[in-house]
């Protein structure tokens, strides 16, 4: 059997990473630092390279370097396999872990918090593919036809196996504008002249101000005088706060985000009620498959 005849060799492999790094970077300085190497160690290993291939990869000039055409048709070819050896390491690391995988859970916590997350599950799991159904019901997995769950009850439920995800806590959270124009900051007395904007959906189907009585109660703060909107999704809640149109009793997992942006600030600090209520990961025994405990894993680490 003919010995197949090799073009590169492995010296000359590693050379090419380097020049694949700095062909991406458009810079030898800044492949260095992705190399952990000195500008002048990239520039003598490109130019090895160059002179190993007889094939000028960059056009030189004063502090910038660019693609030569062969260099473009090289750069290509290597992004091509660098991407490709990525794919099946991960497809090799992830064996088990493809196909479709369906979540249910409230719109609110979809929203705010899990499908902003998602890209960073997609991008340890690129075989998955997930499916995310919302609603308010009564959480039924056979009936959906989902694999798994994320409630948000204060027991957990002994109809499905069951593990804790989050802690949640409340407090109120409004614009900056209405807090300027209503003067909240740190007055909580002053709730009684605003709107206040509630879940209905919040702790169970129809208890709408739930939250509120809680937070009110537990803070001693008279809120009977306040105006009220209801909604059927405390997401809904937050956007009409975020849009200046009264204060909303926010979940903390749900709105710091929007805190962290500046669409919305907590005017009473201090004054945070720890829920009685968690999230909850509900699954089935019978579904218990390696993507949905990769899920699973995924979920709890971003939760931490």
């Amino acid at each position: 059997m003919t010995e197949k005849v090799r073009d590169l060799n492995g010296g000359q492999l590693g050379r090419l990473y380097t020049f694949e790094v700095a062909a991406r970077h458009a810079s030898f300085a800044e492949a260095a630092a992705e190399l952990a190497l000195t500008p002048s160690a990239v520039s003598h290993r490109i130019s090895q390279l160059e002179e190993e291939l007889n094939i000028p990869l960059f056009i030189r000039s004063h502090r910038k370097v660019r693609l030569t055409e062969e260099g473009e048709r090289i750069f290509t070819a290597m992004s091509a396999t660098v991407d490709y050896l990525n794919r099946e390491i991960q497809s090799i690391r992830n064996q088990g872990c493809s196909g479709q995988l369906t979540v249910y859970c409230r719109p609110s916590f979809a929203h705010a918090w899990l499908v902003p997350a998602l890209p960073s599950f997609f991008a340890q799991f690129p075989l998955i593919d997930v499916i995310v159904k919302t609603g308010n019901e009564q959480i039924e997995l056979h009936k959906l036809g989902a694999d798994l769950a994320i409630s948000f009850d204060a027991t957990d439920s002994d109809r499905y196996h069951q593990e804790h995800l989050l802690e949640e806590s409340i407090f109120p959270v409004c614009s900056p504008l209405y807090a300027r124009r209503l003067m909240l900051d740190d007055r909580p007395e002053n709730l009684a002249g605003c709107r206040l904007l509630h879940d209905r959906q919040a702790w169970g189907p129809g208890e709408g101000i739930d939250e509120w009585k809680a937070w009110a109660t537990h803070f001693d703060v008279d809120i009977r005088a306040a105006r009220n909107t209801e909604f059927d999704q405390s997401e809904l809640a937050v956007t009409a706060a975020v849009n200046h149109a009264g204060v909303a009793m926010g979940r903390k997992a749900l709105v710091e985000r929007r805190i962290a942006s500046g669409e919305l600030v907590a005017p009473f600090p201090g004054r945070t009620l720890r829920c009685a209520q968690r999230y909850y990961i509900s699954t089935r025994a019978d579904r218990r498959w390696p993507k949905v405990d990769a899920f699973i894993r995924w979920l709890k680490a971003h939760a931490r």
